[in-house]
């Protein structure tokens, strides 16, 4: 038998002097439980979004359904889909890997991005280095809206993909940068054992700070984004579609086994990860789309990209 990593003599000795590990351990382990459950039921996600009908496709990464709809201020018809994954890679796979849609620029700030074949897209633009905050440790909506209304100026006849990171964290609002998460505290890289991400903190009881706290600056997150992405709408031509990746667990009951789930682990198809915002926003003009030969994208650097992905909590 295979027993996971972290089950080390050392770590056993520190479960004695401190029961309270034991608990957390428990927590883990029914959490896999209920993930792989999730699994034996089986899961068939409704919404392959490249085949819908849309001109723009915002996506507002880790955005739960239920948020969005008490937060929303934008004009469309709003509905819900069921996502084709838990978490970013899985949504990106699903959705998109494989394919080849030359019709189709993605704009992103999504740190599992570079890890689709490089002729997925007409182009991949990647804000990763060039518009990344050091400060807040992501790249920020008012950035990515900027961007995003670049590309469609130079590309008019393009369908758009543009991924904001918000709201996942970091979060980036005043009573978000209260907390210290993903490895980074107020700007400043500390080990992952000192500040572990907001989510598994909460999971493990190693934050200081209650999960309505961090519920609180995760729903600040997404009502800091909304506005700039109701001006990329406003700028935009065609119909446009705001949706999520994913959503997220923020202490909700999982099941069988009733423990607390928190963040979008991979391959867990709770309700409160798969069920997704489907705003739509039918527009003026639609747009007429041409179809190319892929544009060479810039290369990432694989130290960027690890960095990126730890900056964000996914390692």
């Amino acid at each position: 038998m295979k027993f996971p990593v972290h089950y080390t003599f050392s770590n056993l000795k520190k479960a004695v002097h401190d029961p309270a590990l034991f608990l957390v351990e428990g927590r883990r382990l029914a959490l896999s439980a209920n993930a792989a459950y999730s699994r034996l039921r089986g899961f068939n996600g409704t919404c392959k979004v490249i085949e819908e009908d849309w001109d723009n496709l915002i996506i507002l990464d880790g955005c739960r359904y239920d948020l969005f709809e008490e937060v929303n201020f934008l004009d469309g018809r709003l509905e819900s889909r069921t996502s084709v994954g838990s978490e970013s890679w899985e949504f990106l796979c699903e959705n998109f890997q494989g394919r080849q849609l030359h019709d189709v620029i993605y704009v992103t700030a999504n740190p599992h991005a570079p890890k689709l074949d490089d002729n997925t897209f007409y182009q991949t633009v990647n804000l990763l280095k060039h518009q990344w905050d050091e400060d807040l440790r992501t790249v920020t909506p008012e950035a990515m809206t900027k961007e995003a209304l670049k590309i469609h100026e130079k590309h008019p006849n393009k369908r758009l993909i543009i991924h904001y990171m918000q709201p996942h964290f970091p979060f980036i609002g005043e009573k978000g940068q209260k907390i210290a998460h993903a490895g980074v505290t107020l700007g400043n890289k500390t080990s992952n054992e000192q500040t572990p991400h907001v989510w598994s903190g909460l999971r493990d009881r190693k934050l200081d700070i209650d999960e309505d706290f961090v519920y609180a600056a995760y729903k600040e997150n997404l009502e800091l984004t909304l506005p700039h992405v109701r001006k990329l709408i406003s700028s935009l031509d065609g119909k446009s579609v705001v949706t999520s990746d994913h959503g997220n667990l923020t202490g909700d009951r999982t099941r069988p086994i009733p423990v607390k789930g928190y963040g979008h682990p991979r391959g867990f198809y709770a309700p409160e990860l798969v069920t997704v915002p489907w705003l739509v926003i039918e527009g003026s003009n639609r747009r007429h789309i041409t179809t190319d030969p892929p544009s060479k994208n810039e290369q990432m650097d694989s130290e960027v990209v690890e960095n990126r992905l730890e900056d964000l909590g996914y390692r």
